[in-house]
């Protein structure tokens, strides 16, 4: 057996939050075995003053990371399972998906408290088509900015602009140490989560037996469960960054309920709906979700929002 193994990370403060989440987390499970992180930087990470739905979507923040995982200059990749393509690359696999944080967004403000809070017309910044759409749709009246960056920078942009507010992760400010900037944890009914956000996922080669044993120790069934079910829905829908979609699912015994939406860049077009099922069937109720929503219309909507994010210019803060 190996004695030491090389960790994937991108180089942002996020990123090494959890690579070193994960490592210590191993450390603890195998103290006689030794693990490194490996810095690489992706495509995200060169291109920030562009807006995501520009660059393109597949493997965005993961690609050269995953790269260097299959040629085996790393062992294991550690990534923000949001940023995970809905089908991994012929020789990878998701080995373990850690317990999620909580995976809503949250309003920064300097002098509001929350959303509703704001004044007409006020702005907002967030670096997501998703977060935009629902936003647009609770508040019309909202101007909306695209702001690009990792925590610690869009906080810094934040606070030296004069911006109203800001929409974020919880997660990731959280284990950063900025809870404090939250104003609002934003409710589900006013906006869904990207799929899989708040949970951290460990990619590993398929046919790594031995780093798969490591990986499995970290496995949180519940919350693998949830994000199975979200990522079936993406996955149906064909969603990446050039459009609006969320998604939340809930574990309650031995049920699953998972509510999606797609919507209109502009936020005046939103289509959701909820499914229950069995826990165990995860995966189809994905599925299921998504073809409900297509039904009402969700399949042209998401072809307009993507000719529309590739053919509209927004100045990036």
């Amino acid at each position: 057996m190996r004695n030491e193994f090389i960790i994937g990370s991108r180089g942002s403060d996020l990123a090494l939050w959890q690579a070193n989440f994960v490592r210590s987390s191993l450390e603890r499970q195998f103290p006689q075995l030794t693990f490194s992180i490996k810095i690489i930087k992706t495509t995200g990470d060169e291109q920030l003053e562009v807006a995501l739905s520009k660059i393109g979507d597949k493997g965005l923040f993961t690609r050269q990371i995953e790269n260097q995982l299959l040629v085996g200059e790393i062992d294991l990749a550690v990534h923000s399972l949001k940023d995970l393509q809905t089908t991994q690359p012929d020789g990878l696999v998701i080995g373990a998906v850690c317990e999620r944080e909580l995976p809503n967004d949250v309003f920064v403000s300097k002098n509001s408290t929350t959303i509703g809070d704001l004044e007409q017309g006020a702005k907002v910044a967030t670096g997501s088509l998703r977060r935009k759409s629902q936003l647009l749709s609770h508040r019309p009246d909202l101007n909306v900015s695209e702001i690009r960056g990792n925590v610690p920078t869009r906080i810094k942009k934040f606070n030296e602009s004069d911006l109203d507010g800001m929409i974020l992760a919880f997660a990731g400010l959280n284990r950063l140490g900025y809870d404090s900037a939250v104003s609002q944890v934003i409710p589900f009914d006013i906006m869904l989560p990207a799929v899989g956000q708040g949970a951290v996922a460990v990619e590993i080669r398929t046919d790594d037996n031995e780093v798969a044993a490591l990986a499995a120790t970290l496995d949180h069934h519940l919350t693998r469960t949830c994000v199975t079910a979200e990522r079936s829905f993406l996955r149906r829908l064909e969603g990446g960054c050039q459009v609006p979609i969320g998604a939340i699912a809930i574990v309650a015994g031995e049920n699953i309920s998972l509510e999606g939406m797609v919507g209109s860049l502009d936020g005046a077009i939103v289509f959701r709906d909820s499914i229950t099922g069995h826990a165990g069937d995860a995966d189809e109720l994905g599925i299921k979700l998504a073809e409900l929503l297509i039904s009402k219309g969700a399949d042209e909507l998401l072809r307009e929002d993507r000719r529309q994010a590739e053919t509209t210019d927004e100045a990036v803060i």
